[in-house]
């Protein structure tokens, strides 16, 4: 029987909020910072997030091999539940390997308190796609998931049309990540969705860090079972908002004023798009084919305050020579990075303590 979400849980990501995909923060022997994996939660729930993606590709693969991904999880959902009265927060956990891997994995992410799981293609390079479909449909069964296109630079794969249209057609598919960083694999994920029968039911999110604005405020003319419709990304889930994440939500609240009218909410929106796609470029590392793409979130996140060291679990995971400047340079250059600073210099001691 397939996993269902809560039905306030539901309505929240069919909505669109924002879920930054979570750092791990280390101490100089490379081992679990406890205190500033606390504030970075604490940070994002301030920040105004709906949801928390934990033990995905920011929070590094790698965790598994150092036993971490139980704990990390753990002390997400437990700062996430101090804000749960308030109002839902969607925790969603990152699961990848085989099917056996990949069930205990949520299992765990269930004990926890999570709400869904995201399915990483990574890990399974030789897998058909009747083996990909078949381990989502496993993991399906446990916790609610959501379909994830990874880039092929980070360990994704090309997957077609048709995949997605499977991976909806299955009725513990919640949400669709697209972060393929390609306009033509973009566009065959929205088309897949919209094919299955389930389409309305998959919210798709975008995890394109290099083109988000554009993908929030593009309508997707496609056709469904019972002729044309229009899809939205009604939200991210992204690397990049793990990084800069007030002024994330504020983005999609200008996209959703924009949506439903406000032509000054979308000037005010496009105006990011140049911006967000060069701060990103600096953070992920474009230019060094993202080699120093954890570095750079950690970089960030270091010089606001927030982490005491750009220190990954893999010792060959630095900065690229030039990065540091380029993040100096886009923080220098945009208004909102700038009130960002402010606005984590303000809360920084409360987050730490």
């Amino acid at each position: 029987m397939a996993a269902r979400l809560t039905e306030d849980i539901a309505a929240l990501l069919h909505r669109g909020t924002v879920i930054p995909a979570h750092p791990l923060a280390l101490d100089a022997d490379r081992r679990l910072d406890e205190r500033r994996q606390r504030a970075l939660t604490r940070y994002y729930m301030e920040a105004g997030v709906g949801g928390l993606a934990v033990g995905v590709h920011t929070t590094q693969f790698a965790l598994r091999d150092h036993g971490l991904l139980r704990p990390v999880l753990q002390l997400a959902a437990e700062e996430a539940a101090k804000q749960v009265r308030e109002r839902p927060v969607a925790l969603i956990a990152g699961v990848c390997g085989p099917v056996r891997q990949a069930v205990a994995e949520a299992a765990t992410a269930r004990e926890l308190g999570y709400d869904a799981v995201l399915v990483s293609p990574a890990g399974l390079p030789e897998a058909d796609l009747d083996a990909l479909l078949d381990r989502t449909a496993a993991v399906g069964e446990v916790l609610p998931v959501i379909g994830f296109y990874l880039q092929e630079a980070v360990g994704g794969r090309y997957l077609p049309r048709t995949y997605w249209r499977r991976l909806a057609d299955q009725e513990s598919t919640v949400a669709v990540k697209a972060a393929p960083f390609d306009r033509y694999r973009t566009l065959e994920l929205v088309q897949g969705i919209a094919e299955s029968d389930r389409g309305t039911e998959v919210a798709l999110y975008t995890g394109n860090d290099d083109n988000i604005v554009d993908d929030l405020l593009t309508p997707f003319h496609v056709h469904g079972p019972a002729g044309p419709v229009v899809r939205h990304f009604v939200g991210g889930l992204l690397g990049h908002w793990a990084v800069w994440t007030r002024s994330a939500v504020r983005l999609l609240a200008e996209v959703h004023a924009a949506r439903a009218g406000d032509h000054a909410a979308r000037e005010r929106a496009l105006a990011r798009l140049t911006g967000d796609t060069d701060s990103n470029a600096a953070v992920y590392d474009v230019r060094n084919s993202f080699a120093g793409v954890i570095a750079g979130v950690h970089e960030v996140l270091r010089q606001q305050g927030l982490l005491d060291g750009i220190w990954c679990l893999d010792p060959g995971e630095p900065l690229s020579p030039g990065q540091r400047e380029e993040i100096a340079r886009v923080r220098e250059l945009y208004l909102w990075l700038r009130e960002e600073d402010a606005f984590v210099a303000e809360g920084l001691e409360r987050w730490l303590s």
